[in-house]
């Protein structure tokens, strides 16, 4: 089962609104708040890597406010 780490760049003041939404996707099992490049990372479990691309690509990728993504996957 992939693991990976989503980390997320978003609107200015839509933060809440937007970790509220990814913390509903149910492969999503953490996301937290960052100071830096990225406003937040998602820690994302999915049976498939097709199906982490879906989760980043249709779900994560799509939330309004949500300006871009960079997906890293686990391989140990």
């Amino acid at each position: 089962m992939p693991l990976s780490y989503v980390l997320i760049n978003v609107e200015p003041g839509s933060e809440e609104e937007i970790m509220r939404a990814i913390i509903q996707i149910p492969n999503v099992k953490e996301c937290h708040r960052l100071y830096g490049r990225f406003d937040m990372i998602a820690r994302l479990e999915a049976e498939s890597v097709d199906k982490v691309k879906q989760v980043v690509t249709l779900t994560i990728g799509r939330i309004q406010g949500v300006r871009f993504t960079t997906t890293t996957i686990v391989v140990e």
